[in-house]
Protein backbone atom coordinates (compact mmCIF):
# COMPACT_ATOMS: atom_id res chain seq x y z
CA UNK A 1 0.00 0.00 0.00
CA UNK A 2 1.17 3.52 -0.75
CA UNK A 3 0.46 5.44 2.45
CA UNK A 4 -1.03 8.93 2.46
CA UNK A 5 -2.77 11.11 5.01
CA UNK A 6 -6.25 9.79 4.29
CA UNK A 7 -5.53 6.08 4.51
CA UNK A 8 -3.24 6.71 7.50
CA UNK A 9 -6.18 8.29 9.40
CA UNK A 10 -8.54 5.57 8.19
CA UNK A 11 -6.16 2.91 9.48
CA UNK A 12 -5.91 4.60 12.88
CA UNK A 13 -9.71 4.46 13.28
CA UNK A 14 -9.91 0.91 11.88
CA UNK A 15 -7.32 -0.22 14.49
CA UNK A 16 -4.84 -1.24 11.85
CA UNK A 17 -1.22 -0.17 12.11
CA UNK A 18 -0.29 2.52 9.55
CA UNK A 19 3.24 3.24 8.34
CA UNK A 20 3.50 5.83 11.11
CA UNK A 21 1.26 7.36 13.77
CA UNK A 22 -0.72 10.17 12.09
CA UNK A 23 -0.15 13.70 13.40
CA UNK A 24 -2.10 16.96 13.45
CA UNK A 25 -2.57 19.98 15.69
CA UNK A 26 -5.87 20.55 17.45
CA UNK A 27 -5.63 24.33 17.98
CA UNK A 28 -2.58 26.36 16.97
CA UNK A 29 -3.03 30.00 17.95
CA UNK A 30 -1.49 33.16 16.55
CA UNK A 31 2.08 33.45 17.87
CA UNK A 32 3.31 29.95 17.05
CA UNK A 33 1.38 29.89 13.77
CA UNK A 34 3.05 33.17 12.78
CA UNK A 35 6.48 31.66 13.55
CA UNK A 36 5.74 28.88 11.08
CA UNK A 37 4.16 31.08 8.41
CA UNK A 38 6.58 34.00 8.87
CA UNK A 39 3.74 36.48 8.49
CA UNK A 40 0.76 37.65 10.60
CA UNK A 41 -1.96 35.10 11.25
CA UNK A 42 -5.35 35.65 12.82
CA UNK A 43 -7.89 32.97 13.68
CA UNK A 44 -11.53 33.48 14.65
CA UNK A 45 -11.22 30.80 17.33
CA UNK A 46 -8.54 32.82 19.09
CA UNK A 47 -9.48 36.47 18.48
CA UNK A 48 -13.02 36.96 17.22
CA UNK A 49 -12.96 40.74 17.63
CA UNK A 50 -9.72 41.02 15.69
CA UNK A 51 -11.12 38.70 13.04
CA UNK A 52 -14.27 40.76 12.56
CA UNK A 53 -12.19 43.94 12.33
CA UNK A 54 -9.95 42.34 9.71
CA UNK A 55 -12.93 41.24 7.60
CA UNK A 56 -14.23 44.81 7.68
CA UNK A 57 -10.88 46.12 6.51
CA UNK A 58 -9.98 43.57 3.84
CA UNK A 59 -13.28 41.89 2.95
CA UNK A 60 -14.90 38.72 4.21
CA UNK A 61 -14.16 36.41 1.28
CA UNK A 62 -10.55 37.54 0.95
CA UNK A 63 -9.90 37.11 4.68
CA UNK A 64 -11.47 33.66 4.82
CA UNK A 65 -9.65 32.40 1.71
CA UNK A 66 -6.36 33.68 3.15
CA UNK A 67 -7.11 31.84 6.40
CA UNK A 68 -7.77 28.60 4.48
CA UNK A 69 -4.47 28.97 2.60
CA UNK A 70 -2.61 29.60 5.84
CA UNK A 71 -4.13 26.53 7.50
CA UNK A 72 -3.05 24.35 4.57
CA UNK A 73 0.43 25.89 4.59
CA UNK A 74 0.85 25.17 8.32
CA UNK A 75 -0.32 21.57 7.85
CA UNK A 76 2.01 21.06 4.89
CA UNK A 77 5.01 22.57 6.67
CA UNK A 78 4.53 20.40 9.76
CA UNK A 79 3.51 17.24 7.91
CA UNK A 80 0.00 17.02 9.35
CA UNK A 81 -2.39 14.29 8.27
CA UNK A 82 -5.71 15.98 9.10
CA UNK A 83 -7.24 19.36 9.95
CA UNK A 84 -9.38 20.52 12.86
CA UNK A 85 -11.55 23.39 11.58
CA UNK A 86 -14.49 25.25 13.17
CA UNK A 87 -17.33 26.87 11.19
CA UNK A 88 -16.50 30.46 10.31
CA UNK A 89 -18.23 33.56 11.71
CA UNK A 90 -20.08 35.91 9.40
CA UNK A 91 -19.26 39.61 8.99
CA UNK A 92 -20.44 41.69 11.93
CA UNK A 93 -22.18 38.76 13.65
CA UNK A 94 -21.65 37.11 17.04
CA UNK A 95 -19.94 33.74 16.69
CA UNK A 96 -23.03 31.65 17.35
CA UNK A 97 -21.40 28.25 16.85
CA UNK A 98 -19.76 28.35 20.29
CA UNK A 99 -22.29 27.02 22.84
CA UNK A 100 -21.32 29.52 25.54
CA UNK A 101 -19.63 32.33 23.64
CA UNK A 102 -21.27 35.68 24.28
CA UNK A 103 -24.22 34.42 26.30
CA UNK A 104 -24.64 37.93 27.64
CA UNK A 105 -24.97 39.17 24.05
CA UNK A 106 -27.78 36.74 23.30
CA UNK A 107 -29.61 36.64 26.61
CA UNK A 108 -30.57 39.34 29.07
CA UNK A 109 -30.71 37.21 32.21
CA UNK A 110 -28.80 39.38 34.68
CA UNK A 111 -32.05 40.61 36.23
CA UNK A 112 -32.76 37.10 37.55
CA UNK A 113 -31.01 35.93 40.71
CA UNK A 114 -32.18 32.31 40.94
CA UNK A 115 -30.00 29.90 38.90
CA UNK A 116 -32.98 27.75 37.91
CA UNK A 117 -34.89 30.81 36.68
CA UNK A 118 -31.84 31.91 34.75
CA UNK A 119 -31.42 28.54 33.07
CA UNK A 120 -35.17 28.32 32.32
CA UNK A 121 -34.98 31.66 30.54
CA UNK A 122 -31.84 30.62 28.69
CA UNK A 123 -33.54 27.40 27.57
CA UNK A 124 -36.53 29.33 26.23
CA UNK A 125 -34.31 31.78 24.36
CA UNK A 126 -32.09 29.03 22.98
CA UNK A 127 -35.14 27.17 21.69
CA UNK A 128 -36.47 30.33 20.06
CA UNK A 129 -33.21 31.69 18.64
CA UNK A 130 -30.39 29.15 18.48
CA UNK A 131 -31.84 25.79 17.46
CA UNK A 132 -32.07 26.84 13.82
CA UNK A 133 -29.44 25.70 11.34
CA UNK A 134 -26.36 27.88 11.03
CA UNK A 135 -26.37 30.14 7.97
CA UNK A 136 -24.84 28.20 5.08
CA UNK A 137 -22.07 30.79 4.69
CA UNK A 138 -20.83 29.63 8.11
CA UNK A 139 -19.40 26.62 6.29
CA UNK A 140 -17.56 28.48 3.53
CA UNK A 141 -14.24 27.78 5.21
CA UNK A 142 -14.59 24.08 4.38
CA UNK A 143 -15.21 24.86 0.71
CA UNK A 144 -12.17 27.12 0.55
CA UNK A 145 -10.02 24.51 2.30
CA UNK A 146 -11.01 21.86 -0.19
CA UNK A 147 -10.38 24.22 -3.11
CA UNK A 148 -6.90 24.93 -1.74
CA UNK A 149 -6.17 21.24 -1.17
CA UNK A 150 -7.25 20.46 -4.71
CA UNK A 151 -4.87 23.10 -6.07
CA UNK A 152 -2.03 21.61 -4.07
CA UNK A 153 -3.04 18.01 -4.79
CA UNK A 154 -3.28 17.02 -1.14
CA UNK A 155 -6.12 15.33 0.72
CA UNK A 156 -6.39 15.92 4.45
CA UNK A 157 -9.48 14.59 6.27
CA UNK A 158 -11.36 17.25 8.24
CA UNK A 159 -12.36 17.09 11.91
CA UNK A 160 -15.05 19.61 12.94
CA UNK A 161 -16.76 20.40 16.27
CA UNK A 162 -20.28 19.97 17.57
CA UNK A 163 -19.41 20.42 21.27
CA UNK A 164 -22.66 21.34 22.98
CA UNK A 165 -22.82 19.08 26.05
CA UNK A 166 -20.07 20.54 28.19
CA UNK A 167 -20.33 22.07 31.63
CA UNK A 168 -17.39 24.49 31.27
CA UNK A 169 -17.75 27.21 33.93
CA UNK A 170 -21.56 27.28 33.75
CA UNK A 171 -22.43 27.73 37.43
CA UNK A 172 -26.15 28.13 36.76
CA UNK A 173 -26.21 24.77 35.01
CA UNK A 174 -24.22 23.02 37.74
CA UNK A 175 -26.59 24.30 40.42
CA UNK A 176 -29.67 23.41 38.38
CA UNK A 177 -28.49 19.79 38.01
CA UNK A 178 -29.20 19.49 41.74
CA UNK A 179 -32.04 21.96 42.21
CA UNK A 180 -34.25 21.18 39.21
CA UNK A 181 -33.24 18.10 37.19
CA UNK A 182 -36.07 18.57 34.68
CA UNK A 183 -34.76 21.99 33.65
CA UNK A 184 -31.24 20.57 33.35
CA UNK A 185 -32.54 17.75 31.13
CA UNK A 186 -34.20 20.37 28.92
CA UNK A 187 -30.87 22.21 28.63
CA UNK A 188 -29.09 19.07 27.39
CA UNK A 189 -31.95 18.06 25.08
CA UNK A 190 -31.70 21.49 23.43
CA UNK A 191 -27.94 20.99 23.17
CA UNK A 192 -28.63 17.76 21.28
CA UNK A 193 -30.96 19.57 18.87
CA UNK A 194 -28.33 22.20 18.20
CA UNK A 195 -25.63 19.60 17.67
CA UNK A 196 -27.76 17.43 15.36
CA UNK A 197 -28.45 20.39 13.10
CA UNK A 198 -24.74 21.10 12.66
CA UNK A 199 -23.88 17.39 12.35
CA UNK A 200 -26.36 17.04 9.47
CA UNK A 201 -24.72 20.00 7.76
CA UNK A 202 -21.32 18.37 8.22
CA UNK A 203 -22.66 15.19 6.68
CA UNK A 204 -23.79 17.14 3.61
CA UNK A 205 -20.31 18.65 3.40
CA UNK A 206 -18.61 15.26 3.59
CA UNK A 207 -16.80 15.96 6.85
CA UNK A 208 -15.48 12.69 8.21
CA UNK A 209 -14.80 13.29 11.92
CA UNK A 210 -17.08 15.17 14.30
CA UNK A 211 -16.26 16.23 17.85
CA UNK A 212 -19.06 15.89 20.39
CA UNK A 213 -19.46 16.24 24.17
CA UNK A 214 -17.63 19.15 25.78
CA UNK A 215 -15.58 20.01 28.85
CA UNK A 216 -16.83 18.73 32.21
CA UNK A 217 -13.62 18.02 34.12
CA UNK A 218 -10.34 19.40 35.41
CA UNK A 219 -8.09 17.55 37.84
CA UNK A 220 -11.42 16.34 39.22
CA UNK A 221 -14.89 16.22 37.64
CA UNK A 222 -16.98 19.41 37.70
CA UNK A 223 -20.09 17.27 38.31
CA UNK A 224 -20.60 13.88 39.92
CA UNK A 225 -20.16 10.64 37.95
CA UNK A 226 -23.86 9.97 38.53
CA UNK A 227 -24.84 13.36 37.05
CA UNK A 228 -22.62 12.76 34.03
CA UNK A 229 -24.21 9.36 33.42
CA UNK A 230 -27.75 10.66 33.96
CA UNK A 231 -27.72 13.97 32.09
CA UNK A 232 -24.99 13.85 29.46
CA UNK A 233 -24.26 10.27 28.39
CA UNK A 234 -27.71 9.56 26.86
CA UNK A 235 -27.61 12.79 24.84
CA UNK A 236 -24.08 12.21 23.52
CA UNK A 237 -25.08 8.66 22.58
CA UNK A 238 -27.87 10.09 20.39
CA UNK A 239 -25.22 12.06 18.51
CA UNK A 240 -22.73 9.21 18.11
CA UNK A 241 -25.48 6.87 16.86
CA UNK A 242 -26.60 9.52 14.38
CA UNK A 243 -23.05 10.07 13.12
CA UNK A 244 -22.42 6.34 12.78
CA UNK A 245 -25.65 5.92 10.79
CA UNK A 246 -24.25 8.02 7.94
CA UNK A 247 -20.76 6.54 8.13
CA UNK A 248 -19.03 9.28 10.12
CA UNK A 249 -16.73 9.07 13.12
CA UNK A 250 -17.62 10.56 16.51
CA UNK A 251 -14.93 11.88 18.85
CA UNK A 252 -15.74 12.69 22.48
CA UNK A 253 -13.67 15.51 23.95
CA UNK A 254 -12.89 17.07 27.31
CA UNK A 255 -9.84 17.95 29.35
CA UNK A 256 -9.39 16.54 32.82
CA UNK A 257 -9.14 13.36 34.85
CA UNK A 258 -11.87 11.03 33.60
CA UNK A 259 -10.96 7.73 35.22
CA UNK A 260 -14.09 7.74 37.41
CA UNK A 261 -16.33 7.95 34.32
CA UNK A 262 -14.09 6.57 31.59
CA UNK A 263 -16.36 3.63 30.69
CA UNK A 264 -19.38 5.93 30.36
CA UNK A 265 -17.35 8.55 28.47
CA UNK A 266 -16.12 6.08 25.86
CA UNK A 267 -18.32 2.98 25.73
CA UNK A 268 -21.51 4.45 27.20
CA UNK A 269 -21.38 7.37 24.77
CA UNK A 270 -20.75 4.99 21.87
CA UNK A 271 -17.94 7.06 20.37
CA UNK A 272 -15.09 6.16 18.04
CA UNK A 273 -12.43 8.48 19.49
CA UNK A 274 -11.23 10.47 22.49
CA UNK A 275 -9.71 13.96 22.06
CA UNK A 276 -8.07 16.25 24.65
CA UNK A 277 -6.44 13.35 26.54
CA UNK A 278 -5.09 15.22 29.53
CA UNK A 279 -1.60 13.92 30.36
CA UNK A 280 -1.23 16.53 33.12
CA UNK A 281 -4.45 15.38 34.83
CA UNK A 282 -3.32 11.75 34.90
CA UNK A 283 -4.81 10.31 31.70
CA UNK A 284 -2.12 7.79 30.79
CA UNK A 285 -2.22 6.73 27.14
CA UNK A 286 -0.67 3.32 27.76
CA UNK A 287 -3.32 2.48 30.32
CA UNK A 288 -6.08 3.74 28.00
CA UNK A 289 -4.76 1.70 25.07
CA UNK A 290 -4.54 -1.44 27.18
CA UNK A 291 -8.14 -1.08 28.32
CA UNK A 292 -9.86 0.33 25.20
CA UNK A 293 -7.35 -0.06 22.38
CA UNK A 294 -9.51 -2.41 20.30
CA UNK A 295 -12.47 -0.02 20.28
CA UNK A 296 -11.33 3.59 20.69
CA UNK A 297 -8.91 5.79 18.74
CA UNK A 298 -6.98 8.22 20.94
CA UNK A 299 -6.09 11.68 19.67
CA UNK A 300 -3.36 13.60 21.48
CA UNK A 301 -1.80 13.17 24.93
CA UNK A 302 1.05 15.72 24.77
CA UNK A 303 0.34 18.11 27.66
CA UNK A 304 0.20 21.68 26.37
CA UNK A 305 -0.39 23.49 29.66
CA UNK A 306 2.61 22.28 31.63
CA UNK A 307 4.95 20.13 29.55
CA UNK A 308 5.03 22.21 26.37
CA UNK A 309 4.83 25.51 28.23
CA UNK A 310 7.37 24.93 31.00
CA UNK A 311 9.47 21.81 30.46
CA UNK A 312 12.88 21.76 28.79
CA UNK A 313 13.21 20.73 25.14
CA UNK A 314 15.03 17.57 26.24
CA UNK A 315 12.14 16.61 28.52
CA UNK A 316 9.64 17.31 25.73
CA UNK A 317 11.61 15.09 23.37
CA UNK A 318 11.59 12.28 25.94
CA UNK A 319 7.85 12.57 26.59
CA UNK A 320 7.05 12.72 22.85
CA UNK A 321 8.81 9.39 22.28
CA UNK A 322 7.12 7.96 25.39
CA UNK A 323 3.66 8.92 24.10
CA UNK A 324 4.34 7.56 20.61
CA UNK A 325 5.53 4.26 22.08
CA UNK A 326 2.45 4.06 24.33
CA UNK A 327 0.14 4.65 21.37
CA UNK A 328 1.72 2.05 19.09
CA UNK A 329 -0.08 -1.18 18.27
CA UNK A 330 -3.22 -1.89 16.23
CA UNK A 331 -3.46 1.72 15.09
CA UNK A 332 -5.77 3.65 17.36
CA UNK A 333 -3.54 6.69 18.02
CA UNK A 334 -3.24 10.10 16.33
CA UNK A 335 -0.55 12.35 17.80
CA UNK A 336 -1.38 15.93 18.84
CA UNK A 337 -1.11 18.27 21.78
CA UNK A 338 -3.93 17.77 24.27
CA UNK A 339 -5.41 21.20 23.58
CA UNK A 340 -4.47 24.67 22.35
CA UNK A 341 -0.93 25.77 21.53
CA UNK A 342 -1.03 29.24 23.08
CA UNK A 343 1.70 31.93 23.25
CA UNK A 344 2.77 30.37 26.58
CA UNK A 345 4.40 27.57 24.55
CA UNK A 346 7.89 28.69 23.46
CA UNK A 347 8.73 28.06 19.82
CA UNK A 348 11.79 26.02 20.86
CA UNK A 349 9.55 23.74 22.92
CA UNK A 350 6.94 23.34 20.22
CA UNK A 351 9.51 22.48 17.58
CA UNK A 352 11.19 20.04 19.99
CA UNK A 353 7.91 18.11 20.01
CA UNK A 354 7.45 18.35 16.23
CA UNK A 355 10.96 17.15 15.49
CA UNK A 356 10.94 14.44 18.15
CA UNK A 357 7.89 13.03 16.37
CA UNK A 358 9.72 13.24 13.06
CA UNK A 359 12.82 11.60 14.51
CA UNK A 360 10.67 8.78 15.87
CA UNK A 361 9.60 7.93 12.31
CA UNK A 362 12.88 8.81 10.53
CA UNK A 363 11.41 11.90 8.85
CA UNK A 364 13.55 14.95 8.01
CA UNK A 365 13.69 17.72 10.60
CA UNK A 366 11.51 20.82 10.19
CA UNK A 367 13.56 23.99 10.57
CA UNK A 368 11.81 27.23 11.57
CA UNK A 369 14.15 30.22 11.52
Amino acid sequence: MKWNSRNRIEAAFAHKEPDRTPIFEYVLLGARAEDILRHPFLTYTGDIEGWLTLTEETGFERTLKSYARDRIEIATCLGHDMLYICPNPLPGSPYVYDPLSGLEEHFDIDNLSDPVDRLCKRNALIEAELTKSLPQDSYLVYRYLREEMEKQEIDLPIFAPAYFHGIWNDVDLMQTLLLDPATAHTHFALATRRALSIIDDYNELGIEMIGIGGDFAGNTLLISPEAYKTFIVPEVLVLSDHIRAFGGLSINATDGNLWSVIDDFLIGCGVDGYMEIDYGAGMDLGRLKKRFGKEITFLGNMDCGNVLSFSSPDEIIRITHEILDAGTGDGGHIFSASNAITPSVPLENYMAMVNAYREHFSLPEVLIK
